[in-house]
């Protein structure tokens, strides 16, 4: 059965702004479906993710550019992998990546129904508002690349924030502020390595999304809503970054976090 055009409208606007600017989208979706019901729907999530790549890509599209053909040349010319911001970024990703994967798929493993439970929601939200917290007394960084461990702490971040809640902006630009990465790198770097995980996540689904005809159109339209939305947000966050009040998100999570705790627990 297709979605109704009104929920992949709020949907695609949700997902656009939420995934991208630190207030985690999964989260956001996982207390929707708490409050209204329904379940998770792989083809929705999938373009869901396939029109936050594709803002992604836009944004970042001459950062990609780079690390993509200086990564494959570096693999010929090793030297180019440090001589060259492109090679540098590639070495970045491809560290990152391990951590990324390894705890992310550790965590859906062990706890694969992530988001029915209003208490870890609560919690994550809270984490979240912590770690973008913390930014407002984050050093002013001049570092434009961070070394192998700090790329390898950047990918743990992303993995953990499998956890709905967990922004994974949110604690990746806050990881990369700490390291003392530059506001404007850091931004880039965050997005850039969340391309590994949102291209598995919108092809893993894209499987399901092919036998689902009745809602293909419906399904492109959030996903190009979505991209949409989430340049404009993209844009919004890289200026809060620039003016040094990403802490300001904090401000909107810790009252989300506090009642969603509450009602957790007053809930039957």
């Amino acid at each position: 059965m297709a979605i109704p055009m009104p929920e992949a409208t709020l949907l695609g606007v949700l997902q656009g702004i939420t995934e991208v600017l630190p207030v985690s989208g999964d989260g956001h979706l996982a207390l929707a479906r708490l409050l209204f019901g329904g379940h998770g729907d792989p083809a929705a999530e999938a373009f869901l993710n396939l029109g936050t790549l594709s803002a992604t890509l836009f944004v970042l599209r001459k950062r990609v550019r780079s690390a993509l053909i200086e990564g494959i040349r570096g693999i010929l010319r090793p030297s180019l992998l440090k001589e060259t911001p492109g090679g540098r970024d590639a070495v970045v990703l491809a560290l990152a990546t391990i951590p990324t994967a390894i705890v992310g798929l550790s965590l859906k493993t062990l706890s694969p129904d992530r988001s029915g439970s209003p208490t870890l929601l609560g919690v994550c939200f809270l984490v979240s508002a912590l770690a973008v917290g913390s930014t407002y007394w984050a050093p002013k960084g001049e570092r434009h690349t961070p070394r192998h461990l700090g790329a390898l702490l950047a990918g743990l971040a992303q993995g953990i924030a499998v956890l709905p809640g967990l922004s994974r902006s949110g604690i990746t630009l806050a990881t990369l502020l700490w390291l003392g990465i530059a506001s404007e790198r850091a931004f880039e770097l965050s997005f850039l390595l969340s391309l590994p995980a949102l291209t598995v996540g919108a092809l893993l689904g894209a499987r399901v999304a092919l036998y689902r005809d009745d809602e293909g159109a419906i399904l492109l339209y959030a996903a190009a809503l979505v991209c949409v939305v989430g340049v404009g947000a993209l844009e919004v966050l890289r200026g809060a970054l620039l003016r040094r009040i990403l802490w300001v998100f904090a401000v909107y999570l810790v009252p989300l976090g506090v009642a969603t705790l509450a009602w957790g627990y007053a809930r039957p």
